[in-house]
């Protein structure tokens, strides 16, 4: 699995059971390059977010090696849902994982103050969960992810509950950040056009157990906009990635 940039992290050979009995990976491997954005694609239940959950360290491996070969760096996550504390606004909703990591107050203001401007949520400090769109509970949750710095940010479905033109506008500001951010992400997703659209690399996954089918290169530029959604080659590319996915359902079946 060759990628265009020396392996942030590696997995190899990595198998998830469960104590239910149940197999979610088996013989999973994947390298994710340092600034590469990468899209995990599979139907529901195929291991995607448990190979999330593997690398984050939120979940360990019943075999295989999950290496780093220049050093584990800090990880954010994104899960499916927002998953904000009700009672805290939003500023201190961001602010959580620098109160966990005790760095001194005014540090974690300016953090937090960059993280908000970066997802457009300002003037959205003082709001509380309850008084936010979905979309903007998903920007907090984002911004709570950035605040850190990540080097690497993982991303569980963060848009699969929302509205078409609500995903859509997240999946534009999303690339806007990675551009000017260059921060490692891997995206965990269902749908063909959102892999498309995001990805440098879509990563092809048999249903369960997971592993890899095959991996496909994106060669359309950045920035992507309207006009590579619209185009022929995002068409063509899409037909691509959707049969390869069926080659995938159809080799385990």
């Amino acid at each position: 699995m060759n990628s265009p940039a020396p392996a942030v992290v590696s997995l190899r050979g990595v198998g998830k059971a469960f104590e239910s009995g149940t197999v979610a990976l088996d013989r999973f491997d994947l390298d994710v390059g340092a600034g590469e954005f990468v899209a995990l694609l599979g139907p529901s239940g195929c291991g995607k977010s448990t190979a999330l959950r593997i690398v984050a360290g939120l979940s360990v491996a019943s075999k295989g090696t999950v290496a780093w070969p220049g050093g584990a760096g800090r990880i954010g996550f994104v899960f499916q849902e927002p998953t904000l504390m009700p009672w805290a606004d939003v500023a201190a909703n961001v602010r959580l994982p620098l109160k966990l990591a005790h760095m001194d107050d005014a540090a974690a203001d300016a953090a937090v103050a960059r993280a908000l401007a970066r997802v457009g949520l300002v003037d959205f400090a003082r709001a509380y969960p309850r008084e936010l769109s979905g979309g903007m509970k998903m920007r907090a949750s984002i911004a709570r992810a950035l605040v850190t710095e990540p080097d690497l940010l993982l991303m569980d479905e963060p848009f699969a509950a929302l509205d078409e033109i609500t995903r859509f506008k997240l999946n534009n500001d999303l690339l806007a950040l990675w551009q000017e951010l260059r921060r490692t992400v891997v995206f965990v997703t269902h749908s063909v056009f959102e892999s498309v659209y995001l990805a440098q690399r879509i990563v092809v996954m048999t249903p369960r157990p997971g592993r890899v089918f095959t991996e496909i290169a994106i060669p359309a530029s950045y920035p992507r906009d309207e006009r590579f959604r619209t185009s022929a080659e995002y068409a063509a590319l899409c037909r691509r990635v959707a049969e390869a996915l069926q080659g995938a359902m159809e080799a385990a079946a």
